[in-house]
């Protein structure tokens, strides 16, 4: 099958059928590996380079505005290309289905984890294919940087949230809406004339103002006000959200014990989607099915919400100079953080000769073999890992 050449910047796509949409987000929700950034990048690749549903532009919006807003980046990007491609209903029925794999695969994980009394293989596997999941991650940030960085401003917003994401080893929210209004002043017509944008900013900065048991209604409900909470005020993919849950759910209530925890985290790395359907398995080990589901619902929900709002508002002013400036500065930002959190993530995933060679591997094939499929890379360091982890037994895996 021939590729859809990408669309000019005078071409307007086409609104697409809800049920295309749908049927693209159940796939990309199946077969997409490699955390966020992985999934982001996969996006950008078969959306404007193969499908062109979008344009490089559209494409740009979508990353920055969600990397400014609380919740999971890929989710709230597939919101957004779902919201300008079918509408409000396009927006609600695409999230969904890219989400309703993930849970599916992890909620059947967690009942084999419940029925099993554990899963051992879970931490070979973890071993093998996280250096791949960090080489995805960079892989696709290449991808992205050729897509939205246009010029040195950028990059020196980019290498100062690089800085200090390494610094403060977290993702800080109040990067990305700093450099928007960065960009805002920059590129943008505020001392111009033009029309400020403010509508655009107010609706960014606005959120940072900020052993199962049995599913009674009281644990269910505790459930799905703590994942809400998660879901909106948590910026950034698993590197900021893995600490909050880390506090809440073995420290504040109790959930689950320090080893469950990581095999949770675990799981939500190494199943397709992002790191956040940690919730799901979360879930069912807390309350059953109907734990995973209010769980999976109060992590995701936030982010169709404030995606809903801000999309119309961008989509209204995307032409606008301060609202293409904004974007501009938060862009860069998120190649910034986007590259601190791989290096901080890469501390945790590799630890040995192994995990080197693995994780150069992988990049090395995924620039030099442009057909490689994420699914094939995954699997393959998945069964080295599976090999390797008895004969070497690594002991700084988990631990780290």
């Amino acid at each position: 099958m021939t590729a859809t050449p990408e669309l000019s910047p005078t071409e307007v796509p086409q609104r697409q059928p809800i049920r295309d949409i749908v049927a693209y987000f159940l796939r990309l929700g199946t077969i997409g590996f490699g955390g966020p950034v992985a999934l982001v990048g996969q996006m950008e690749r078969e959306l404007v380079g193969g499908k062109a549903w979008v344009t490089r532009q559209e494409m740009r919006d979508a990353i920055a505005v969600s990397q400014s807003l609380p919740g999971p980046l890929a989710i709230q990007v597939g919101i957004f290309i779902a919201y300008m491609r079918g509408g409000f209903w396009g927006a609600w029925a695409g999230g969904w289905a890219f989400i309703l794999p993930n849970f599916g695969i992890v909620a059947a994980l967690g009942a084999l984890y419940v029925y099993f009394g554990g899963l051992n293989w879970m931490t070979a596997i973890f071993y093998g294919v996280s250096p791949a999941v960090i080489a995805l991650i960079l892989h696709s940030c290449w991808r992205l940087a050729k897509l939205g960085m246009e010029d040195w401003p950028q990059w020196v917003v980019a290498a100062v949230c690089f800085v200090v994401t390494i610094w403060l080893q977290a993702e800080v929210a109040v990067l990305f809406i700093g450099a928007g209004i960065l960009g805002i002043l920059y590129y943008g017509s505020l001392f111009r004339g033009g029309f400020p944008g403010i509508g655009l900013f107010a609706a960014a900065a606005a959120p940072v103002a900020i052993d199962t048991k049995e599913p009674t209604a009281g644990i269910l409900s505790s459930l799905l006000a703590f994942f809400l909470k998660a879901g909106s005020l948590t910026f950034g993919s698993g590197l900021v959200i893995v600490p909050f849950l880390e506090k809440g759910l073995v420290q504040q209530y109790g959930w689950l014990n320090g080893r469950e925890f990581l095999v949770a985290v675990a799981v939500g790395m190494l199943s397709p989607g992002p790191v956040v359907i940690t919730a799901t398995f979360v879930g069912y080990l807390v309350a059953g099915f109907w734990g995973s589901l209010v769980s999976t619902i109060g992590i995701f929900l936030p982010s169709f919400i404030l995606i809903l709002v801000v999309a119309p508002i961008l989509v209204r002013h995307r032409a606008n100079p301060n609202v293409q400036g904004f974007v501009k500065g938060a862009y860069a930002a998120a190649i910034g953080t986007i590259l601190g959190a791989c290096v901080l993530l890469g501390k945790i995933a590799i630890g040995d000769w192994l995990t080197v060679l693995i994780g150069l591997g992988s990049l090395a094939a995924l620039f030099f073999v442009p057909r490689l499929s994420n699914p094939l890379l995954i699997a393959a360091t998945a069964v080295i890992g599976l090999i390797a982890f008895p004969l070497l037994q690594p002991g700084w895996v988990f631990v780290k």
